[in-house]
C-alpha cells in the first residue's frame, strides 16, 4: 500500500501571523490605507511583530513599527519585496514599539501599537466563515509559498492616536471562498524551495 509523504518538502522561512486592513474610498475604489500586522513565532530574522502601514493618516507615507528591527528588515528582503514593495523600502526608518492583543477571533480582534510617539489600534469584527489560503511554492511564479487560516471581517477599524482611518472594507472571493480586506491570518507560514 502505497502511502502520501506528510511533509512539505519545501524550508520553513517563517511562521506567524500576518493579519492585514486594508480600506478603500467607496466613491473612487482608491485604497486609503494599507497595513500588514506581522506576529513571527519563528524565521531566520528572529520572532517579534512588525506592523507596516501606509494611510492617509500618514500622509500616505510607509510608516514601521516593531519590537526586532532584524525581524522587519528580514520580512522587508523576503517577503514585502514581492507582496507590497512600498513597505521593502530599506531606507525607511524602522520606530522601536511594543505590540499587544486583545479579543477572541470570533467577536472581536485588536492588536495595539505603541512607540513613544504613537498609539496604533487595529480592530476586527463582523467575522466571515474562516478558510484556509493554500498557495503552494512555485504558484504565480513566486518562489514561496504560504499556509494560512484567514478569518475574513466585514468590518474593521484603524486609529492612530485617536484618529480614525477612512475609507471601508470590501469584500470579495478568494477562491470559492467569502473573504474580505480585513482578514486575520493565524497559524500562517511560509515555505520556499
Amino acid at each position: 500500500m502505497a502511502t502520501t509523504n506528510p511533509t512539505d518538502p519545501n524550508k520553513i522561512r517563517l511562521t506567524g501571523e500576518n493579519s492585514f486592513i486594508r480600506f478603500s474610498d467607496p466613491a473612487s475604489n482608491q485604497q486609503t490605507t494599507r497595513s500588514s500586522h506581522w506576529r513571527v513565532l519563528w524565521s531566520p530574522g528572529g520572532a517579534g511583530h512588525v506592523l507596516f502601514l501606509q494611510s492617509e493618516l500618514t500622509d500616505n507615507q510607509v510608516s514601521i513599527y516593531s519590537d526586532n528591527i532584524a525581524l522587519a528588515r528580514w520580512l522587508q528582503e523576503e517577503i514585502e519585496t514581492f507582496l507590497y514593495p512600498d513597505f521593502a523600502d530599506l531606507s525607511t526608518q524602522v520606530i522601536e514599539a511594543e505590540f499587544a492583543k486583545k479579543g477572541d477571533g470570533v467577536n472581536f480582534w485588536t492588536e495595539t501599537v505603541e512607540s513613544d510617539d504613537d498609539v496604533i489600534a487595529l480592530t476586527w469584527h463582523d467575522f466571515m466563515e474562516p478558510y484556509m489560503l493554500v498557495v503552494p511554492a512555485g504558484t504565480n511564479g513566486r518562489a514561496h509559498g504560504v499556509y494560512s487560516c484567514f478569518i475574513p471581517a466585514r468590518k474593521a477599524q484603524l486609529t492612530i492616536n485617536g484618529e480614525l482611518a477612512s475609507g471601508i472594507v470590501t469584500t470579495d472571493r478568494r477562491g470559492d471562498k467569502d473573504s474580505s480586506s480585513a482578514c486575520l491570518a493565524w497559524s500562517e507560514t511560509w515555505v520556499r524551495p
